[in-house]
């Protein structure tokens, strides 16, 4: 890895330089752990399959923590296929089965029963299953690695952190700031500004009682095109700088067909084709969050797309590419309701929470503030923004009546303030108000009135 002097270091060149300086402080560090930030698309999993060989190759066993099961599942088959001879453990409960792509490799085993796999030098299980493990039933380790830090709650983390309790222990937190933070379906302001607030992350509340742990960021988003990380870099990461893998022009996003008639939907995709970002702006209208214009006008250009033979580098994009990001499960439903009606069974169509982690060539969003007329801290929240706008390789184009930015305007953020609990940066509104203003670019937005 050479540079040229004077100029700085190519994106993988620096990525290679962040993990070796992780994986370094892996083995000298001297605190309790180490925590590593991530943008979207920055190679978390492949950090966590790396320290996995890093780790065990020195001596260590250890334990991984996710949060679901389809993380685990993914990371278990990530390891197995990079370190092939090292043996792995899939700690799961008796209603999971483990999937063909986990149980297909031979030094994977399976168990509901942390005894039988305690001898093994990797163990992954969620978080969830591992609060049910008891410290007294088996040997606790020395090293733990937590994956999709900032999405585990800290309850979780008290019920998780004795398996990897003693002196020498060390644990290592990888995850998304930018991510949405856990959530409650109960009021916890009684524990508000409390250093064991349940609501807290994983990464907060380690940091609240050992505040010196060495800190890392993972600098190139591999996912996101080099006209997506500028916007998703300034509206959700100011504090946390990071460049796109490719430059501008890697990726391309084509047509495989030109219409002799246009419509909204047609010019909408060539503005996602030539800037990466298309913004199709309704008729403003006040509605419930239940609006089957919108939820049409998103089944329509995802059809669209595929009529017109979309390519991404010469490739044929499939419905299997393309994601529709929405803020509630009724918006998902009419979304699904309206791809069916066209035949369209196979396009991924989630609320934000259910796209975390995941990654699509193009993406099309229901803007959470379409057809507000006041707004709430749920439709606020930076988190979800930055979900909806950052799962894309290709393109991603939103969908929204006219309006946003005049209900903001209206509506400052009013979130109150709590004794010692550090505010939240970037508040959501602007965030919002960043999002929106590179939305209405000319370049950008198409106006369906």
């Amino acid at each position: 890895m050479t540079t040229v002097a004077g100029t700085d270091p190519a994106p993988g060149v620096r990525a290679d330089l962040a993990v070796a300086g992780i994986l370094t402080e892996l083995d000298t560090g001297t605190g309790r752990g180490v925590i590593v930030d991530s943008p979207p698309g920055a190679g978390k999993s492949t950090l966590v399959v790396r320290a996995t060989g890093h780790l065990t190759a020195a001596g260590h066993q250890l334990m991984i923590v996710a949060q679901t099961n389809e993380q685990v599942d993914d990371l278990t088959d990530r390891i197995a296929r990079e370190h092939p001879e090292l043996p792995l453990g899939r700690l799961h409960s008796s209603t999971v089965a483990l999937p063909e792509r986990v149980a297909r490799h031979p030094q994977v085993s399976g168990s509901t029963r942390i005894q039988a796999l305690r001898h093994l030098p990797v163990v992954l299980s969620t978080a969830k299953k591992w609060s049910y493990v008891s410290p007294d039933t088996c040997e606790p380790w020395q090293w733990a690695i937590v994956d999709e830090a900032y999405q585990m709650r800290s309850d979780a983390l008290l019920a998780t952190a004795p398996l990897f309790d003693g002196p020498d222990a060390r644990v290592l937190l990888v995850g998304d700031p930018g991510q949405l933070d856990p959530f409650s379906t109960v009021e916890t302001d009684r524990w508000r500004g409390l250093s064991w607030d349940p609501l807290l992350n994983a990464v907060d509340v380690t940091l609240s009682h050992s505040p010196d742990l060495a800190r890392h960021q993972l600098p190139v988003s591999w996912r996101l095109p080099a006209n997506a990380a500028p916007l998703v870099q300034e509206s959700f990461y100011p504090y946390y700088p990071f460049e796109s893998g490719t430059g501008p022009g890697d990726r391309r996003l084509s047509f495989a067909t030109f219409p002799h008639q246009t419509s909204h939907v047609d010019d909408v995709l060539s503005r996602a084709a030539n800037s990466g970002w298309g913004y199709l702006e309704l008729e403003a209208r006040h509605t419930l969050d239940h609006d089957p214009e919108v939820a049409e006008a998103l089944a329509a250009t995802a059809a669209r797309l595929l009529e017109r033979g979309a390519l991404t580098d010469g490739s044929l994009l499939v419905e299997d590419r393309i994601a529709i990001g929405a803020a509630r499960t009724l918006q998902v439903n009419a979304v699904r309701r309206a791809l069916a009606e066209r035949g369209l069974s196979r396009i991924t169509v989630d609320t934000a929470n259910r796209l975390q982690g995941r990654e699509f060539d193009v993406t099309l969003v229901w803007h959470p503030l379409s057809g507000r007329r006041d707004l709430s801290a749920f439709h606020l929240e930076a988190g979800r923004l930055c979900v909806l706008l950052s799962r894309h390789r290709y393109a991603c184009i939103v969908v929204a009546r006219a309006g946003i930015r005049d209900v903001l305007d209206r509506h400052p953020t009013t979130r109150p303030v709590h004794l010692d609990v550090k505010p939240k940066f970037p508040d959501g509104w602007r965030a919002h108000q960043s999002t929106m203003a590179h939305l209405e670019r000319a370049e950008h937005r198409i106006k369906a009135i």
